[in-house]
């Protein structure tokens, strides 16, 4: 595989994304209701299709349950190469991310890691600074990995339905922070897709 991150070649495009977590059983204002993952996993696909996702790209994203995964799991069926970040040590994250959703995501999450590169903020960033948030600083983590190979290589693709998060550093930060950047995005808006 192409060693990225030490300059001595570097990806065709790279490809980032952040979206919905599949919803907790017992959540109110669905976002991403659990029967919805194939019309996600379809409109994902087609957009990586579009991009024309291939082995010497590369994928960033994040590693929970919903968007994050079928994303991953998209990327890798294409032979893309993928890094995944994630805010915490891999216990926390297990239990804030993947294991309330009540499926096969946490199987789904080791297999894909087994095919990429994981990233866990705390042991590259080093500790939290006071007053960040760690979802902030994750979705900026993964931008400045991104945008690093150049702003023209940037494809963002977001699975959003186009409202705040629960709190900070969801899609919309990363969203803003990508057009900041002049980086492409292809928002696939979970209000068209699910009706």
């Amino acid at each position: 595989m192409p060693p990225w991150h030490d300059g001595a070649t570097a990806p065709r495009k790279v490809l980032l994304f952040s979206g919905h977590m599949i919803d907790a059983p017992d959540r109110k204002d669905m976002r991403f209701p659990p029967d919805k993952e194939p019309i996600a996993a379809g409109a994902i696909a087609r957009t990586l299709d579009q991009i024309e996702a291939r082995s010497d790209d590369l994928a960033i994203s994040g590693a929970a349950c919903g968007g994050d995964l079928l994303f991953a799991e998209a990327c890798l069926a294409r032979g893309v190469r993928l890094e995944l970040y994630i805010p915490f040590e891999e216990r926390r994250f297990l239990v804030e991310s993947i294991d309330f959703a009540d499926a096969d995501w946490r199987s789904r999450f080791v297999a894909a890691k087994k095919h990429a590169s994981l990233h866990l903020m705390p042991n590259e960033l080093g500790p939290l600074p006071p007053g960040t948030n760690p979802y902030e600083r994750n979705n900026l983590w993964m931008m400045e990995s991104a945008m690093k190979f150049g702003p023209e290589k940037v494809e963002f693709v977001c699975l959003w339905d186009g409202r705040g998060g629960d709190g900070p550093g969801g899609t919309r930060h990363l969203m803003q922070e990508v057009r900041n950047r002049a980086g492409r995005t292809h928002w696939l808006n979970t209000t068209q897709l699910w009706n």
